[in-house]
């Protein structure tokens, strides 16, 4: 599932020409793409969807939907370690061909 998910912008730069931030998103932080919304600015949250910032959003509806995502478990789903999925994804592939033999 890939979700639009609010975040806070913590830095702002200019890579490559483009106009980036590093956003937290309630603990773990990625990098995004401004280009869409180039006023914000840092400590302003904004709606994030495949790592470009779509919307501005206010804190207290970011700080809201972030609870619940982390409630229901979508944040973890969203941006979980890639690495323990894959080992998750591996080790239930050998279960289900021993399960087999």
């Amino acid at each position: 599932m890939c979700l639009a998910v609010p975040g806070r912008v913590l830095e702002i730069a200019e890579r490559d020409g483009t106009r980036m931030a590093v956003v937290d998103f309630g603990g773990v932080v990625k990098d995004v793409c401004l280009e869409y919304l180039p006023d914000l600015k840092v400590g302003e949250y904004a709606i994030v969807h495949v790592g470009f910032a779509l919307q501005r959003l206010d804190e207290e509806s970011a700080r809201r939907t972030l609870q619940l995502f982390e409630e229901l478990g979508l944040l973890q789903e969203e941006f979980g370690d890639p690495w323990e999925a894959a080992a998750a994804a591996a080790a239930a592939s050998s279960a289900k061909q021993e399960e087999e033999r």
